[in-house]
């Protein structure tokens, strides 16, 4: 078509040329002369005229339609609901809050009006007179806009559609989307919505955002000054600004002021005195509104706009509203709790890597807090790991455009060095403690709570969904459940001893512990309990990587990738912590996954459902195996290296639970089970090769335990859990119960005997650290108590085991 279009023309200019060419002709007189040109002038128009009607002709399909057109003025973005009717987010195009005109000062509108497009109210959306105008202006020299309010709002509201390059092909895509608002919005709503889409920079879009940008004030509050200000830098925004270019801002200013008086808005006589007034701002950028869970509510915008682009919907002008899982009181107390947790941790952290001694400082962490301010966090890190903080400059965007660009590396390396305030902002960014959170309702996986990191506005890398970071013993279960699974007892017996197992490619892997091997027969349970590697990596032995990574895949990792070697016992493979959350939820309902639900229902913006959502479920393990594993991460709470969440944090509810290492202190798990709630964290570096530098505070013991059990006290204290349900007990035969009984009574593994007062670890291997040391002595006295409790219990459940073997015995011989 366009080819068509150049021949056209080509044959219009010869055309032109013929006409000029008879000018030349002698015989004719100058009348003739005169007449001729005037009628070769005026075809030309005309031609050109219906030429220029006919690109218009087929340029409007290319334009936006009136429905779209009309679905603009009321335009609403879709809401985020929480379960409890909370809003957590709004779903908007720009950083912009919309207003009616009842809500923006008249100073506004008549110096938009009068600067603008004064005869407004007049024309059908193109001024003729003033395109006129503009057009002959501009052909002696001096550019002009001719440009209405409503040709403005045209190209506000469809950028891409209409363009801004200065060609025929624009401006007519503009003049016809110009019409077609006026058809479809009286004047009042053309106002309303250019005032509400028109940028201001710093992205504030509209006039209420304006208002609070560079004046902290609402729309309705504007005086004459400020509104002229604002409409002023209409022109250019840029050029314009009042905060970088505040004397061109004031000329600006002034020549709005004056054609208000002009068109007799405002008085003559208080012009002048306006004039001399000088610029009074009030700036501060206005940030969008994150809402209490800014990662879930990206997560969920993502997931929406695939769904919404299949059905049919915009999730920014449709008004959907969206009802998710996330209670908002759960929220706020995950929030809590990791800011909480993670800002002390940041203090271990920032003073352990100052000090060039590595010797534990304390094991409060609070203690910490106090010391930072005596240290430059993380000097000796910085001072002694050269290469590494080398290599952190050679990643950097600023490194690798200057080597693109033709510098020197060496001679980039050193000026970077150099540079003070890259380096800070280099070890801010390298050595921020970063942590996340997840809590769902394994009933019926409802997602509850959701932290994806300490700060959104810092760190918008989502911790939950996105990151993935080995597991460590946090992945144990699965390697245990897999064996159980297969008919192992939790009673069988394998030697804590020093294991080395062959690999296929010639090597030998060698799982070592904390603590040194004790050599003493332990069981499979007291394994799990107490966190053996050397106990763990003989289970996997028996079982094989591929069962335990089918084991954990039917639980619910179902995203990641897991390598099916047996360094997976420890958890090598990545994954992330929905994922662990979401296969320990299988666990805590007795074997069935679900999948995690974050949407239970959409509806429009009348509030009519559209669609409903719940969880799919697939049987991952039998309701046995479960109830064993469950037993045994109630051990590892009681007994184990999850301790701290019954003598830290006091939770007296039925609760199981597992932590995790991984080498070198890289990464620190924690996720805790109750029949109503599994919560999970993840606690370490972005960066991998930043730690931890201590081994006490390198634990998952004592970074993500604490996390979750802050959250898990919040919720219990709030009644948002019910702590009087608990999970249902292991059922085993009279059989077994006398042998288990028989095992513990002459000299088999005691370790299910509650420990004495004066010896709180349990006979056997030590357990890695993790249970805080010290405490009150209500804290003290608090534990002696559960102790008690402890034994109360197992001598009411061995009474009745005596029992049961009496009954059966005296039924047998009767």
């Amino acid at each position: 078509m366009h080819t068509r279009f150049i021949e056209f023309f080509r044959r219009l200019f010869r055309r032109i040329a013929g006409y000029f060419l008879t000018l030349r002709n002698p015989e004719l007189g100058w009348q003739a002369k005169a007449g001729s040109a005037f009628k070769g002038l005026a075809s030309l128009a005309m031609i050109f005229f219906v030429l220029l009607c006919m690109y218009a002709i087929v340029l409007i399909p290319f334009t936006p339609s009136i429905a779209d057109i009309r679905k603009a003025k009321v335009e609403q973005p879709s809401v985020i609901m929480s379960s409890d009717g909370k809003r957590l987010a709004v779903f908007k195009r720009v950083n912009r809050e919309w207003v009616e005109l009842n809500k923006v000062s008249p100073h506004v509108i008549s110096a938009l009006i009068a600067t603008e497009d004064h005869r407004f109210y007049e024309h059908h959306g193109v001024d003729l007179k003033r395109t006129a105008s503009s057009i002959v202006k501009t052909l002696l020299g001096d550019p002009q806009g001719g440009s209405t309010i409503t040709q403005q709002l045209a190209r506000n509201l469809y950028p891409e559609e209409i363009g801004r390059q200065r060609t025929i092909t624009r401006k007519l895509k503009e003049v016809i989307t110009a019409l077609k608002i006026e058809y479809a919005y009286s004047k009042k709503e053309i106002l309303v919505t250019y005032l509400n889409t028109v940028p201001f920079l710093y992205n504030a879009f509209g006039i209420e955002m304006a208002a609070r940008t560079y004046f902290d004030k609402s729309a309705d509050k504007l005086s004459v000054l400020e509104s002229a200000t604002l409409i002023g830098m209409l022109k250019g925004t840029s050029y314009y600004n009042p905060v970088l270019n505040p004397e061109r801002a004031v000329k600006r200013r002034n020549i709005v002021l004056s054609q208000m008086a002009k068109r007799e808005v405002l008085a003559q006589s208080n012009v002048e005195s306006l004039m001399r007034r000088p610029m009074v701002l009030n700036f501060e950028r206005q940030p969008e509104a994150l809402g209490p869970a800014p990662h879930f509510a990206e997560h969920i915008r993502k997931w929406l706009i695939n769904w919404t682009d299949r059905n049919d919907f915009n999730i920014y002008s449709d008004g959907l509203i969206i009802t998710t899982t996330i209670d908002s009181r759960m929220q706020a107390a995950a929030n809590k709790a990791l800011e909480r947790q993670t800002e002390a941790l940041q203090a271990v952290a920032d003073v352990e890597w100052a000090r060039r001694s590595g010797q534990l400082e304390s094991t409060n962490a609070n203690t910490y807090i106090g010391m930072r301010r005596q240290v430059q966090p993380f000097s000796h890190f910085w001072q002694t790991k050269e290469a590494l903080v080398n290599a952190f400059i050679r990643e950097t965007g600023a490194y690798r455009n200057a080597v693109a660009a033709g510098e020197e590396p060496d001679a980039v390396l050193e000026r970077l060095q150099g540079d003070q305030e890259f380096m800070a902002k280099l070890r801010t960014e390298k050595t921020r403690l970063q942590a996340g959170l997840v809590a769902i309702d394994p009933l019926n996986a409802h997602v509850k709570a959701w932290v994806g990191s300490r700060d959104f506005n810092v760190d918008q890398y989502d911790h939950v969904a996105q990151a993935k970071r080995q597991p460590g013993s946090t992945f144990k279960p699965f390697v245990y459940g897999a064996a159980l699974e297969e008919g192992m007892s939790p009673r069988k017996q394998f030697l804590d001893q020093p294991v080395e197992i062959p690999l296929p490619d010639g090597g030998v892997w060698r799982p070592t512990d904390v603590s040194a091997p004790t050599g003493r027969p332990m069981s499979v349970r007291d394994g799990l309990v107490y966190s053996r590697n050397s106990i763990t990596a003989q289970v996997m032995q028996q079982v094989g990587p591929g069962k335990a990574a089918d084991f954990a895949r039917k639980a619910g990792i179902r995203q990641s990738t897991l390598e099916e070697v047996p360094a997976l016992a420890l958890g090598t493979s990545p994954v992330t912590p929905l994922e662990m959350v979401a296969a320990y939820s299988s666990i805590a309902t007795r074997g069935t996954y679900r999948t995690p639900v974050l949407v239970t229902r959409i509806a429009d913006k009348h509030g009519k459902v559209i669609v409903e959502f719940g969880a799919e479920s697939k049987r991952a393990m039998t309701p046995e195996t479960a109830d064993q594993l469950i037993d045994m991460l109630r051990g590892a709470v009681n007994q184990g290296t999850g301790q701290a969440i019954k003598t830290r944090f006091g939770l007296r509810a039925d609760v199981a639970g597992k932590t995790g290492t991984t080498q070198n202190n890289t990464d620190g798990w924690f996720v805790l089970m109750h029949p109503r709630l599994v919560a999970g964290a993840w606690v370490g570096f972005n960066d991998a090769r930043v730690t931890m530098r201590s081994d006490h505070w390198g634990q998952g013991a004592n970074t993500a335990l604490p996390v979750v059990g802050d959250f898990f006290q919040q919720a219990l204290r709030a009644r948002l859990v019910d702590a009087g349900i608990v999970f249902q007990r292991p059922q085993t035969s009279v059989v077994e119960s006398a042998l288990n009984w028989f095992e513990r009574l002459f000299g088999g593994n005691k370790s299910d005997a509650p420990p004495a007062p004066s010896a709180p670890t349990p006979p056997g291997p030590s357990p890695k650290p993790g249970k805080e040391e010290g405490g009150s002595l209500l804290d003290q006295i608090e534990q002696m108590v559960d102790t008690v409790r402890d034994w109360q219990r197992t001598y009411e459940r061995e009474k009745r085991r005596v029992e049961d073997i009496i009954n059966y015995f005296r039924r047998l011989f009767e």
